[in-house]
C-alpha cells in the first residue's frame, strides 16, 4: 500500500497590513485574466501574519525589497515590484508571476517550494533581502 505524498509545510510569511490589503485587491482584479497565479498570491496572503506596516522585520520580501535568492543551485538578485514596474532584463520581478506570488513575506534564511509556468516544482532559498529604499 503506497503512503500519500506528504505536502510540504509552508514557511511562515508576515506581512504589513496595508500592503496586504494592496495585494489583495490586486489578486482579485487578476482573477479572471490570470486565475492561477492569482490564485496562488490570494493564498499566500490568507496564510501571512498580518503586521502594522512599520513592524515588518527588515529581512522580509514585501514590494520593493531587493532580494538574493538561491533556485536550482544558482543563485539571483532581483526586485519584487508590482506588474507595471516589471522588467525581467533589469531584474525586477512581478508579483503576478508565480515567483513573485512565492517571494512575497518570505525572509532571510527561509524556503519555499514554486511551480513554474511550464509546471515544474521548483524550491527557492532566500539568502539575504534588503527592504524598499523609500522606507
Amino acid at each position: 500500500m503506497n503512503k500519500p505524498a506528504r505536502t510540504p509545510r509552508l514557511p511562515s510569511i508576515v506581512l504589513g497590513s496595508d500592503e496586504h490589503k494592496r495585494l489583495t485587491g490586486l489578486a482579485s482584479a487578476a482573477l479572471s485574466r490570470l486565475p492561477e497565479v492569482a490564485e496562488e498570491l490570494l493564498s499566500e496572503l490568507d496564510r501571512a501574519r498580518l503586521v502594522a506596516p512599520g513592524r515588518v522585520p527588515a529581512s522580509a520580501v514585501r514590494m520593493g525589497s531587493t532580494l538574493t535568492f538561491t533556485a536550482n543551485g544558482q543563485s539571483r538578485t532581483v526586485t519584487l515590484v508590482y506588474p507595471e514596474e516589471a522588467d525581467i532584463a533589469a531584474g525586477r520581478i512581478s508579483i503576478l508571476t508565480p515567483i513573485g506570488a512565492a517571494l512575497i513575506g518570505l525572509s532571510e534564511g527561509q524556503s519555499i517550494a514554486w511551480t513554474d509556468r511550464s509546471g515544474r516544482r521548483q524550491e527557492l532559498t532566500i539568502l539575504s533581502a534588503r527592504p524598499p529604499s523609500d522606507l
